[in-house]
């Protein structure tokens, strides 16, 4: 029988992985409570137009959503499209990560390149990636590459930002200690800075994904580009309104996919981290 303190807290000579059922405990119950909160904003959803509330020819019942995304995914275009947003979304993401690492190791190794990019940095970080689409409709016209413009711009920010932030949280011991045992510039990158920085990347990773896919079906649907934003375009044209809730409801879908797998990720990468190793300890 585990032993435990007047606090119930697990005692220490207790065996691996007894405390691992209170964090698998919390995240089923994150899980649970997130599926009802989803559950009772479709519910709502069928209630109030049926109610009369709100126009059905405005906002659809749940049924009829469910029935025309059910009639969406017997279409061969639908999975085309669907394809095409995952391959802008993938592809701008990988540039806009590995773009962002280099670069941002870089500027914090040089002593100098901190100082001189700066400004440039924060000139260029708020402009929002959909003022660029003029440009990139001009550069590319309605080719992929116009969307992989906006979303490697958007998504390179947020990975950038954290990989200075987390430079500047590298311990100045640490670096002395690793200077002194002859460590060279490329060693303590390695061995000192970048473990450090980690935990700062896989959250500008994380952050990155999501916004990678509202800039890939933003762009979809501004410039016509082939994916799930220019099929809602189509739908609104055609004044399919149920089709363009179904639609929008799969763009949630990938969002959230998206954002779990991401976080599956994070702790699988940063499985030796404290902050990963706490949830198990806890």
């Amino acid at each position: 029988m585990t032993a435990t303190t007047d606090t119930g807290a697990a005692d220490p000579k207790a065996g691996p992985g007894t405390g691992a059922r209170p964090a698998a405990g919390r995240r089923r119950s994150t899980w649970q409570l997130g599926t009802a909160g989803l559950a009772g904003f479709f519910t709502a959803l069928e209630i109030l137009p049926r109610a009369g509330l709100v126009s059905a020819d405005h906002l659809p019942p749940t049924s009829r959503i469910a029935s025309a995304l059910a009639d969406e995914a017997t279409e061969a275009e639908f999975w085309t499209a669907v394809g095409d947003t995952l391959t802008s979304w993938i592809t701008g993401l990988l540039i806009a990560v590995c773009a962002a690492v280099v670069i941002g190791v870089l500027i914090s190794v040089v002593p100098w390149a901190r100082e001189a990019t700066a400004s440039t940095i924060e000139f260029l970080r708020p402009i929002p990636s959909v003022a660029l689409i003029p440009l990139a409709v001009l550069l590319y016209g309605t080719d992929l590459r116009s969307t992989l413009l906006l979303v490697v711009y958007a998504a390179f920010w947020q990975v950038l930002i954290q990989v200075l932030y987390g430079v500047q949280d590298v311990d100045p011991v640490a670096d002395e200690t690793a200077r002194s045992y002859g460590l060279g510039r490329w060693a303590r990158v390695r061995y000192v800075m970048w473990p450090t920085a980690l935990p700062y990347v896989m959250t500008g990773v994380r952050l990155a994904a999501a916004v990678a896919l509202a800039l890939s079906i933003t762009a979809e649907l501004i410039i016509g580009s082939p994916g799930l934003g220019a099929r809602i375009a189509v739908a609104q044209t055609s004044q399919a309104v149920p089709d363009i809730y179904a639609l929008v409801v799969v763009t949630g879908l990938l969002g959230v996919t998206i954002n779990v797998g991401a976080r599956a990720v994070e702790r699988r990468v940063l499985a030796w981290h404290q902050s990963v190793r706490g949830e198990v300890v806890a």
